[in-house]
């Protein structure tokens, strides 16, 4: 039986993914804007700025000239940080909600190892005896 919070991580999830795909179509379909400033870009490298243009347009040159990893890594990383938070909703133990979050899971990383580390040096501190 799944409590109220699993219900909406999974409704959370659905509607993620279902923005995300409306997200992907509008992007991947062919958008008038864009197509416009990357075919700018393309055809017209001015040595030197014009004097006509603005900083908005200025930086919108600069912004599509960046490498496609770049922008990969940029959308990628909180889309799948978002994405694994909602999908950690679902699960039984409200314990194990966000663990897969970079920031708290290396957290949870290192108190685990300082744990490790402070419990072996106790373990052989301890005194054997032979009986």
């Amino acid at each position: 039986m799944m409590n109220f919070r699993q219900r909406m991580g999974w409704i959370g999830v659905g509607l993620y993914l279902l923005a995300s795909a409306a997200a992907f179509y509008y992007v991947f379909e062919i958008n008038e804007t864009y197509n416009k400033l990357a075919l700018e870009h393309i055809q017209q490298h001015p040595k030197e700025p014009q004097e006509g243009t603005t900083w908005t347009h200025s930086l919108k040159v600069r912004l599509l000239s960046l490498p496609f990893w770049l922008w990969t890594i940029i959308f990628l990383i909180p889309y799948l940080q978002m994405f694994l938070f909602l999908y950690s909703c679902t699960r039984a133990d409200p314990k194990t909600v966000g663990y897969c979050i970079i920031p708290i899971c290396l957290a949870v990383i290192c108190n685990r190892h300082q744990t490790f580390v402070k419990a072996s040096n106790q373990i052989s501190r301890l005194q054997l005896i032979d009986t």
